[in-house]
């Protein structure tokens, strides 16, 4: 696979929806056949809701195969409002008939250090690496689907934070401009993938979005410049109102 990059813009935030049900399934499928399983890296945030819905909807899907995890998580229990895997949980896999191969979340509820070491210990024992690829030893994902917030972060990678700069590890404890911690994947792990979505959906969202496009790539402000696949196909999935300017 040759590194790629493509920009797709949809009518409505439910274009976008049916559209990255339909590259997610696309990828689901090659990976099950090639590889036996489809390792996939959930978003958090308010624009993969009704994505998940509609995944948990699809008949043809075969959630059999899936081996599920999280970019990122709020630290915070699951049981909570703010957790990625709550939401997940009740939109995409309390609806589904056939439970996932494997569903692996972080524990946003434990010490935010202790949980990244933990999920980045999982994740390599878990999640192959492809060599071939030019990514060494660190573990190749499927798909991983991003959003990208108003400042420019993806995942939990925010401006100015230290963790833009790890070159190490592949998950680390961060914290969010608000101060609440979290947990985040970081570049190596989320430029050594296959595939990778984000989503971004909104008019709040336009003048950053042309911004990342446009401008020459600074990390450090826009976050969200710095994924960047080693070898993959990169594909932002834009509704009208983001892409408007």
């Amino acid at each position: 696979m040759e590194k790629k990059l493509l920009v797709r813009v949809a009518p409505t935030a439910d274009d976008l929806a049916h559209v990255a049900c339909e590259i997610i399934a696309a990828a689901a499928t090659a990976s099950i056949g090639r590889r036996r399983f489809f390792r996939i890296a959930l978003a958090g945030g308010s624009t993969p809701r009704a994505i998940y819905r509609l995944l948990a909807d699809d008949p043809y899907m075969d959630f059999r195969h899936w081996q599920i995890f999280w970019s990122d998580e709020r630290c915070a229990p699951p049981t909570s409002p703010e957790s990625n895997y709550r939401m997940a949980k009740e939109t995409l896999l309390d609806r589904l008939t056939t439970p996932p191969a494997l569903v692996f979340r972080m524990a946003g509820e434990g010490d935010p250090d202790a949980a990244a070491l933990a999920y980045e210990r999982a994740v390599r024992e878990l999640v192959p690496p492809n060599p071939a690829a030019g990514t060494g030893e660190t573990p190749r994902f499927d798909l991983i689907l991003l959003g990208m917030g108003v400042d420019g972060h993806t995942a939990s990678l925010f401006p100015g934070s230290p963790a833009l700069a790890e070159q190490e590890r592949l998950v680390v404890a961060t914290t969010a401009p608000t101060g609440q911690p979290r947990l985040t994947f970081t570049y190596p792990l989320i430029n050594a993938a296959r595939r990778v979505l984000i989503l971004v959906s909104g008019a709040e969202k336009a003048a950053t979005l042309r911004a990342v496009r446009t401008q020459p790539p600074d990390p450090n402000r826009y976050p969200v410049q710095g994924v960047n696949l080693v070898r993959g196909n990169l594909t932002w999935l834009v509704d009208a109102a983001a892409g408007g300017e």
